[in-house]
């Protein structure tokens, strides 16, 4: 028993010390990132403007915040609802800040997913259902951000003659294909993902790194999750028309409302700001940011807004509206997420102490 008690110890901490690197790395690329901004295109000068401490813009910022975050949560929230789930608003509030931290300490937003997934999962969504709907709650926003990025490529003045844009629009065909492609397969033709993930286990089990007993057992796991799967994307287009359209406009009003902190930015700070343009710029930056390998597409995230607002902005702004517009969108939600992800796994220790205690009670047995 004091074994066991140590080995879930050990596993409970390893992912704590996972999340505490990719948290570092996460800062240390986020600095360096800022860094080249400074140096390459701020002509390494910055300075804070006391105008974005005006109560004007921090009313502002707050309303925006507002329409930010409930969006994000009420996005998921509609999508579980067209799928017949309905899971209390506040829990998915909390999940909204989870899903920031997460996503932007794991290599290409895999993290947020999962712990999506987890989340749900703890408030009695079954697995399958968990993760149509995440996938779907991604395919719409997806679907936006890969419209709208070509034709800005293609019209937008501000993207013209830039180098960057060159070897994004080389990517952009190739990108589009496999990301489009696999979801196509995920949603549509699952039992080819059933068959590929098949053949995955098979020759795992001809290596020897697991057992016949594992292996069926997860044959049988994944065959039956990836079939309740297809089968919620299928109670999902079947479902409730207004929560699918509900689903639909609120990933609209979150993706316009995440890309409108870098026009406030400039509004409060005196530009004529060309709204549009400013939305183009970050479409195009957060397509950019999908495929970016570090944590959160830190660094690359400041450098392709540096390399996209540099003959827009001032020098001394430059720095200032980038970590500006980071923290808003990013590392504010990441605080909150920090200390809700310390919440929920409190309760998830707290749970399993209480498990034990049972277990000890009925059994007589004295886990030290």
């Amino acid at each position: 028993m004091a074994g066991q008690q140590s080995s879930n110890e050990h596993t409970s901490a390893t992912p704590g010390r996972r999340l505490v690197l990719f948290s570092l790395l996460f800062l240390l690329l986020s600095a360096a990132g800022t860094w080249t901004i400074y140096s390459q295109f701020a002509e390494r000068n910055f300075s804070f403007d006391d105008r974005l401490l005006h109560p004007g813009f921090l009313a502002g910022a707050v309303v925006l915040l507002l329409i930010y975050f409930l969006s994000d949560g009420l996005r998921l929230y509609y999508t579980l609802r067209a799928l017949g789930h309905r899971v209390p608003f506040r829990d998915m509030f909390r999940l909204v800040f989870i899903n920031i931290f997460f996503s932007n300490v794991t290599p290409m937003a895999t993290g947020g997913g999962v712990a999506q997934i987890w989340y749900l999962r703890r408030h009695g969504v079954r697995l399958g259902t968990a993760t149509a709907a995440t996938t779907l709650r991604t395919v719409l926003a997806v679907a936006f951000i890969f419209t709208v990025t070509p034709a800005c490529l293609i019209w937008m003045d501000a993207l013209q003659g830039r180098a960057i844009i060159g070897r994004i629009a080389e990517l952009l065909a190739v990108f589009i294909v496999l990301y489009l492609g696999f979801f196509a397969v995920v949603l549509w033709r699952t039992h080819w993902l059933i068959m590929l993930l098949t053949g995955l286990l098979q020759a795992v089990r001809r290596a020897r790194l697991i057992g016949p007993a594992r292996h069926k057992r997860w044959q049988f796991r994944m065959k039956r999750e990836m079939t309740r799967f297809s089968r919620a994307f299928t109670v999902y287009r079947r479902g409730p028309r207004r929560y699918i359209a509900l689903s639909i406009l609120f990933t609209l009003l979150f993706l316009v409302s995440l890309f409108s902190f870098p026009a406030l930015l400039m509004q409060a700070l005196g530009y004529d700001v060309d709204y549009l343009m400013v939305l183009g710029l970050l479409f195009v930056t957060t397509f950019v940011m999908y495929f970016a390998p570090t944590p959160g597409a830190s660094g690359i995230s400041e450098g392709v807004f540096g390399t996209f607002f540099s003959p827009i902005l001032g020098p001394g702004h430059l720095v200032l509206v980038t970590v500006a517009w980071r923290f808003l969108t990013i590392y504010l939600g990441m605080i909150v997420g920090l200390v809700m992800t310390q919440v929920e796994l409190s309760g998830d220790r707290r749970q399993r102490r209480e498990a034990l205690a049972r277990q000890v009670a009925r059994t007589g047995d004295d886990p030290t």
